[in-house]
């Protein structure tokens, strides 16, 4: 383990953290609020300390596998316990628990919130809230890779543990330029949105907010009750479709970008989302046309906007669902766990793990009906190795104990089974809302510390895919052999 080297990357990691703090400022300047000094305060600090960690200079600059993995799951960390100190600093949230929960909340692209009232809130820290978002949603270590001068071979260790999805690849040859790619797109496809906003009526700093929220998948509202407070049917159309791109697969629109048209048709992935996300519009339409809204339109309009939301793991709300039919919420709680497509800003286990699972019972049971046969797992007419299955279904049962452990400990707080469920459900899917007291229209600001730390952990674990947080656990892990 290079220690040396971990600690000087988080030292750059932090330097680049204050200067993503400029564009919060220069709003706060902008609106002349009193929350200038809080970011200026933050910045100096985290310069401070990011300096001091880049003297720790390494002996030896190769980086292993390990040594990517400590970068990434540290720097999570790091980022959000400095991250809150523009909050407590302004006094926005004064306790230090409650700031980690929403700086985690937001970097993480969860969205789940311990605030009550926003509205009342200085812009530049509401605008930071949810800048943490879009940050977060491609990933602040690949945000770093993409803005160093050079970037070595090695760094592909960093992106691996960061990346959303199992076997992360690269674009192009080069790691950096790879990055770079990305992001650009995450960038056009952010400013598409907010001009659209515009001519949907949406005021600027709304519409630049909600698009970060949108981008990032993650659902912090500059309004108490989200998206719904607009009442505007364009605005809700345009983010509905946006949070379902943001939700896909960005190397299909870089195939696309290249000329491969088909590349969508060819993902067995895609065909996963868009067939999830279509049949669970259609069902929910039909369970609340006549229950809770009186025509079949009303319903969609509904039901499709909360759908992309829960599915795309964004948090958005037009309406407190909570109201629903159980069925609808049901389905709401199932599209919590799939979440999206791997390789995009969204939370949830992926499709493409749930695909390659329903591949794997598939093929135990074609094994017990022919013992004989050999039976090979494809996705998108490739075989899957087994290495690759095996760590899906590590992955599956990972996230699984985690969560029953979470429920475990959170119920000590006394709370409701569907709260409770729901809320560790919300975080290690990185949703935002659950049902009952943290549905749409409710917070997590009544659980108790231990609650919220339990809350902040499993939103760092479901980012970053259970194993790099993990490893942090292995006492193995810090050995000073690299194998």
């Amino acid at each position: 383990m290079n220690i040396r080297l971990i600690f000087s990357s988080l030292g750059s990691v932090l330097c680049i953290e204050a200067v993503l703090m400029i564009p919060a400022l220069m709003v706060s300047v902008i609106y002349g609020q009193d929350d200038v000094y809080a970011f200026m305060i933050s910045m100096l600090i985290l310069l401070a300390a990011g300096f001091l960690l880049r003297l720790l200079k390494p002996k030896d600059s190769q980086m292993y596998a390990r040594d990517g993995f400590a970068i990434v799951s540290l720097s999570w960390f790091f980022i959000s316990v400095f991250g809150s100190l523009p909050f407590l600093i302004s006094g926005a949230i004064p306790t230090p628990i409650d700031a980690f929960f929403e700086t985690v909340s937001g970097f993480t692209t969860t969205g789940a919130t311990i605030l009550t009232e926003v509205e009342s809130l200085p812009k530049g820290i509401l605008f930071w809230r949810s800048f943490t978002h879009w940050v977060g949603g491609m990933g602040v270590l690949a945000l770093v890779l993409a803005v160093l001068p050079s970037v070595k071979a090695s760094t592909v260790h960093i992106l691996v543990a960061e990346s959303p999805g199992p076997n992360p690849g690269k674009l192009v040859p080069k790691i950096g330029q790879t990055v770079k790619i990305l992001y650009l797109i995450y960038t056009v496809m952010t400013m598409i949105q907010i001009v659209l906003l515009l001519i949907s009526g949406m005021p600027l700093y709304d519409s630049v907010v909600n698009t970060l929220g949108t981008a990032g998948t993650g659902g912090f509202s500059v309004k108490n009750t989200s998206i719904g407070a607009y009442n505007n049917v364009f605005a809700e159309v345009i983010i509905t479709v946006f949070m379902f791109l943001f939700g896909t697969n960005f190397s299909l629109y870089y195939q696309m970008i290249k000329g491969d048209k088909k590349s969508f048709l060819r993902s067995a992935e895609f065909r996963f989302y868009l067939g999830t996300f279509l049949i669970s519009i259609a069902l929910i339409t039909i369970n609340l046309t006549g229950k809770i809204f009186g025509t079949a339109w009303e319903s969609l309009r509904y039901a499709s906007f909360q759908v992309s939301s829960i599915m795309t793991t964004t948090g958005y709300s037009t309406t407190d669902f909570n109201l629903w039919p159980s069925f609808s919420k049901a389905i709401l709680v199932l599209l919590m766990f799939i979440g999206a497509s791997a390789g995009s800003t969204a939370g949830g286990m992926k499709c493409v793990r749930i695909v390659l699972l329903i591949k794997l019972i598939r093929r135990e049971v074609h094994k017990i009906i022919h013992p004989r046969s050999v039976y090979t797992v494809r996705l998108d007419g490739k075989p899957v190795d087994d290495e690759t299955l095996s760590g899906v279904t590590v992955f599956f049962f990972a996230f699984i104990f985690i969560f029953a452990a979470a429920v475990i400990i959170v119920s000590l707080d006394g709370k409701d089974m569907i709260s409770n469920f729901t809320a560790v459900a919300a975080c290690i899917g990185n949703v935002g809302p659950g049902l009952e007291i943290v549905g749409p229209m409710g917070n997590f600001s009544s659980y108790s510390v231990l609650s919220k730390a339990v809350f902040s952990f499993c939103m760092i674990a479901g980012r970053l895919e259970i194993f790099p947080v993990l490893l942090l656990l292995d006492p193995s892990f810090w050995r000073k052999v690299n194998i």
